[in-house]
Formats: structure tokens, sequence, C-alpha cells
């Protein structure tokens, strides 16, 4: 296929082999090989001139393409093997960003001494692109945007409070009760004022307290303000001392889909390539 495609994009078999590095008469035997094999003429030739057939002309755009997705293909492999270095910007909300995020970045950073990350916490969805950010950390139901998305283990929201809260108000036994408690929200666009718990419908929760940053939330119930509902990975650490406390054990909710997010390069660079690598092990 590739002294095919030379032969057609040179003009002639002569000017073909001094691209190639082959005789003449080794190009026309490639050439001749190729139509015996697909059973028709590729390429009409005569004492003057040669040209492509409709088949031909057909057959070379396909080779073409062919062909470049070989050479990605190559140049890929040698990347994935090359040292990873240059600036990596990555994305994630300040809450998973800082506790499980971070961490995973440091480990990068040592595995990986070339590289400089730029780690950016928001709340808001980032556009890769027109921020250039090369790697986003996204929960939820991912809408259809072209990105590559690589799932990773689902997080839960999980109820909880402080014991200063709790000894105060008392402890909600059913999704109902949290009606009568002062239920802090996070706000994304609208204030998340319906909670959802499985094979129940959504529970409208109130409060005096909206906020949109997971760590002030965070802040807020830990300073026995109200209830809230929090993801598992951010509280991991406040339930096991006691800090908080997990309410409605027995009430599932459901699960929360996370995804790594890239462009969709044919290409990856050797440091997003290593970063993804790490992710998918760590959190996959």
């Amino acid at each position: 296929m590739s002294v095919f495609a030379r032969v057609a994009q040179a003009g002639s078999f002569s000017a073909a082999a001094k691209v190639c590095g082959l005789s003449p008469t080794m190009v026309a035997n490639h050439v001749q090989d190729l139509e015996r094999r697909l059973g028709t003429k590729l390429i009409q030739r005569t004492t003057r001139r040669q040209s492509l057939t409709e088949v031909g002309q057909t057959f070379l755009a396909d080779c073409l393409d062919v062909l470049a997705r070989v050479e990605t293909a190559e140049d890929a492999a040698r990347e994935r093997h090359s040292r990873p270095s240059g600036h990596l910007r990555v994305s994630a909300t300040v809450s998973f960003g800082t506790s499980v995020v971070t961490p995973l970045i440091h480990d990068y950073l040592r595995l990986y001494p070339d590289v400089e990350v730029d780690l950016r916490l928001t709340d808001r969805v980032v556009d890769l692109t027109e921020e250039g950010i090369e790697a986003a950390f996204r929960f939820g139901d991912l809408p259809d945007s072209g990105l590559i998305a690589r799932p990773l283990r689902p997080c839960f929201r999980v109820v909880c409070a402080s014991p200063d809260y709790l000894a105060k108000h008392g402890v909600p036994l059913t999704p109902a009760d949290l009606a009568q408690h002062n239920c802090l929200l996070f706000r994304d666009g609208a204030p998340r004022n319906h909670w959802q718990f499985s094979g129940l419908l959504p529970v409208q929760v109130s409060g005096r307290f909206v906020v949109d940053n997971g760590t002030a939330l965070l802040s807020a119930v830990r300073d026995g303000l109200g209830v809230a509902l929090l993801a598992d990975f951010e509280i991991a650490d406040d339930i096991a001392t006691g800090r908080l406390v997990r309410l409605l054990r027995d009430t599932a909710t459901p699960a929360w889909p996370l995804a790594l997010v890239h462009l969709a390069d044919r290409r990856m660079t050797a440091k997003l390539s290593r970063f993804v690598e790490l992710a998918l092990q760590r959190l996959g």
C-alpha cells in the first residue's frame, strides 16, 4: 500500500523507486501483487504515461488514511515509552481535588520529575479546549461532548451531621425526617434541595445555608450548622474519627458516576497518558 501510494503521488515507477529506495522493477512487483490480490487494475500503464483507474483513485484515498493511522499508532507507542515531561493542566472539583486528586498528583510528580502540574480546583464545569485543560475529573452523567471519558470508581453521597448538632436537634431516622432539620445545601446553578435516595421519591429539604463550594459546605457541617449530603470520599476521615456522624445508614443513595475526561486527540502526550494510567490504576 505504501509503495502504491508513492507511485500515485510521484507519477511514475522510477520516481517512486527513488523515494522508496527500491528498484523500479521491485516497485512494479509491489503494485502488481496488490492488483492481483484485489483482482482489479489500480494503475493504467502505457508506454508514455500512467494514470490511476477509478478504483485506484478510491483505493488511494483509503490507503492514505490507513497509512496515516499506522503512523499515528506507531508514534503514539513511541511517545508512551518516552520520558514524560512538560506542563500538565488538570481540573477537579474543590473537595474531590483536595481529598483525592492532590495525593494522586503528589505520587505522579514523584514518578515523573520532569513534569510540572497545574491543578485547577473549581466546582464549575470547565471547557478543556478554551482553558487549556488536558484532563478533568467529572461527576454525574456526562453529555455527548466529544471528549474521551475514562470511567472511574463511582462515589456515593452520605447524609451526615456533627455530634453537637445531633445532640441539640435530634437524629433523623428516615429521609422524611429531614424536613424537620436545617439541611445545608450545595448550589450548582440552583440549590440542590431535592435529595435522592434509592427506591424512594426525591426528598425535598430546606435550610438556612446555601453555598457553591464543597469545602465550605464541609466546614459548615463540621461546625454544627446542620445536616449535609456529602460525598463519601470527603468525610471518610471525619466519620472514622467521630467528628461527623453518618445518618440514615439503612437508606442507600444512588451511585454517583465519576470519570476522567480528556480531549479526543489521536495522539496523547507521554505526560497525559501516564497520568491517565495512574488515575485508572488508583481510582478505576
